[in-house]
């Protein structure tokens, strides 16, 4: 599809929430061994426009040919990894037709033959399949399989697994601590790391159909690889697995870094330093050297930090790679001579990728737009990085850059998804913080917006609070806003990652201090457009952005109305409470836990709320909101039972609202409150919701 192919504005997607439910969704991007096959995922809606389901694309690296789907079943696949013959290993829960009982829901291990055709299922475990890595010259698979704990044989999880089906025990037993992980239980499995040799036939008709033969080299893990997603990887001749593990301390554990040795299956730990933590390890072309990133862990005074160490792998010595680089890179990848590492880092309200020199460390940013990189891939020959791209304007799309050219324009390939035309334009707002420091923001401007026909303004606030608005967001997206007319500002206050470590530690332990006070001068920035309506303002923030909003709440007035979306409200409830306590206790003391809590302002509050939850938070969990609206309802619940407040809540959401029909909910009911309070319209239930 051409530029000139697209819809009008007035006609995009972004105008209608069915249609923008509706658009495909890019993600992720895997390269063939021999460079000539680019695999991405994409997500469509199912027939009953209720869930999402992935399928794998081929995306041509030449920009030549146009994509092709390549899988396609109800149950959707995911995590491809090329073989070396040039089959691709995925994992799926679709039925296998050659297996007498097909009801089973667990992922298996899939293998498409190079040439296309028939898929056939390669591996299956009891608990299901995942995390595909392949070895590079052996082709040795590795995956992850939740195990139960008890569980010495594929046929003892098995049984086990029925046993506790059949009796319907659903109680699980904790010794360790995290019991929960963002929006699931840990438990009563956990993952185990298996390896296995590759299928001796491509998967083309006439081919060996053996299965693959997973191998058990973690039968001790117990819940090791269960605090969160392990990370791992395997040398190219498959005898050696590098991984997260879980090291035991007092009150939780930290991620340190082990050695597998695959024949053995004997174990060391290569990096377990209690000042630090590690993850996203990556071995070089030459199997000799790791690459991993290193987090400083944080104190209550200090903010984390996060730099590229190599390792070797023999005598487990370390240096700290990006020592001078003020930025914090994500998971690297090697170039194929080992000579340097490609990365991507949040800077300046952008996501660049950068070409990291394995000698000395030395820096050059490779690309020279506002882009947000992800998923790097470098051609076989060096010559070429490719990855996907997104930008706050952009939804996510997979490019060619070349792999030593500094500053450059991405070159777009032929992708499965059309490109969108954006209801409005992207601007940037500048302002300087109460310390002097340097604050800036996207400014989404509605088409029409000007000083004869001035814009309301929502002020949306990021989440993390270790984050950056730079990259295209399908569950806050700015655009539909902009469909209905508002201005979008989306700041990086203090805390915010991409402007150094100096800017973080601002905020750092007083996350009402300059994390507000930014907020309101980059604000007061907006307002000062003749293109913004200064009179009719909102404020929006989920997560540690809904944390803000409370925040902002009890501290001014300016604002018409205020959405906070699982939202941090009694910051001495939320720390116990939530699956990470382990990591907040660092930086919020007792005191500051109190010094920073929204709870406190209550009475100051006199802006109406949209207060949105889901009942399966728990990286926030549900007594967050259940407090907040039960203090705001005892201030504020007339004698008639009216309030100006409401509280929007979903049963079974968590953290994010992931379900299509509940997104189209969210939106409903958001741009209802703000059309009630910011435009000063009257106040309508969403028809579903009534």
């Amino acid at each position: 599809m051409t530029d000139s192919d697209m819809p009008q504005p007035d006609n995009s997607p972004f105008h209608q929430l069915d249609d923008f439910i509706a658009l495909p969704r890019v993600s992720g991007l895997v390269l063939s061994p021999d460079g000539s096959r680019l695999i991405t995922s994409v997500a469509t809606l199912d027939p009953k426009k209720t869930r999402y389901v992935n399928a794998l694309w081929e995306v041509d690296p030449a920009g030549v040919r146009p994509a092709r789907r390549l899988t396609r079943s109800a149950k959707g696949e995911s995590g491809a990894a090329f073989l070396p013959d040039g089959s691709i290993a995925f994992v799926s829960a679709r039925p296998d037709p050659a297996a007498e009982d097909s009801d089973d829901e667990k992922a298996a291990l899939w293998q498409l033959p190079a040439a296309g055709g028939e898929a056939r299922v390669i591996a299956t475990r009891p608990g299901g399949v995942s995390g595909v890595v392949v070895a590079a010259e052996s082709g040795t698979i590795m995956v992850s399989s939740a195990t139960l704990p008890g569980a010495v044989t594929r046929e003892d999880d098995e049984k086990r697994r029925k046993e506790r089906k059949d009796r319907k025990v659903s109680a699980i037993l904790h010794e360790t601590y995290p019991i929960r992980y963002w929006d699931h239980d840990l438990g009563p499995d956990s993952p185990r790391l298996f390896v296995g040799a590759p299928p001796s036939g491509d998967g083309a008709p006439g081919t060996d159909p053996a299965q693959v033969n997973l191998q058990d080299i973690t039968p001790d893990a117990e819940r090791a690889l269960a605090s969160g997603d392990p990370s791992y990887d395997i040398t190219p001749d498959g005898g050696t697995v590098i991984s997260t593990w879980a090291l035991p301390e007092q009150g939780g554990s930290r991620d340190g870094l082990v050695v597998i040795d695959v024949a053995s299956g004997e174990r060391r730990v290569l990096l377990g330093d209690p000042d630090f933590e590690y993850g996203g390890p990556r071995i070089s072309p030459d199997g000799a050297t790791i690459a991993v990133s290193v987090f400083r862990r944080d104190t209550a005074d200090t903010a984390p930090d996060i730099w590229i160490a190599l390792v070797d792998l023999a005598t487990g010595e370390s240096r700290n790679l990006t020592k001078d680089w003020d930025r914090w890179p994500s998971r690297p990848v090697w170039t194929p001579d080992g000579s340097a590492l490609i990365v991507s880092a949040d800077d300046g309200g952008a996501a660049p990728l950068f070409r990291v020199d394995a000698t000395t460390g030395a820096v050059a940013r490779l690309t020279g737009d506002q882009g947000a990189y992800s998923d790097p891939q470098v051609s076989p020959d060096g010559r070429y990085v490719y990855a996907m791209r997104a930008a706050i304007d952009a939804a996510p799309a997979p490019v060619r850059v070349a792999a030593s050219t500094p500053n450059q324009q991405p070159t777009f390939l032929s992708g499965p998804a059309p490109k969108l035309t954006m209801p409005g334009t992207l601007n940037e707002v500048t302002a300087i913080a109460e310390d002097g420091s340097a604050l800036r923001a996207w400014l989404v401007l509605p088409d029409g917006a000007s000083a004869e026909s001035p814009a309301p303004l929502l002020l949306w606030i990021h989440g993390g609070p270790l984050g950056s608005w730079n990259a295209w967001a399908w569950r806050w997206n700015p655009w539909l806003a902009a469909a209905q007319g508002y201005a979008v500002l989306l700041p990086d206050p203090a805390l915010s990652t991409g402007y150094g470590w100096d800017f973080i530690q601002r905020g750092w332990g007083s996350w009402g201090g300059s994390p507000y006070t930014d907020l309101m001068r980059v604000t007061d920035a907006a307002e000062a457009r003749d293109d913004i309506d200064a009179t009719r303002t909102g404020a929006m923030g989920g997560s540690f952005g809904g944390y803000m909003a409370n925040w902002v709440a009890g501290h001014t007035d300016r604002f018409k109305g205020i959405v906070t979306h699982a939202s941090l409200w009694a910051l001495d409830q939320f720390g116990p409470t939530t699956d990470a306590y382990h990591y907040w206790r660092r930086e919020l003391t007792p005191e500051r836990a109190l010094a920073n809590s929204p709870h406190r302002h209550v009475d100051a509050i006199t802006t109406p709320m949209l207060v949105i939850h889901g009942d399966r938070d728990y990286r926030v969990p549900i007594g967050e909101g259940l407090r907040l609206w039960a203090e705001l309802s005892e201030r504020h619940l007339s004698a008639d039972g009216t309030t100006p407040h409401k509280f929007l809540y979903f049963p079974d959401e968590n953290h994010w609202v992931l379900s299509p029909q509940h997104a189209k909910v969210w939106y409903d009911t958001v741009f209802a409150f703000l059309t009630a309070t910011v435009l000063g319209g009257k106040w309508q239930t969403p028809e579903i919701l009534r």
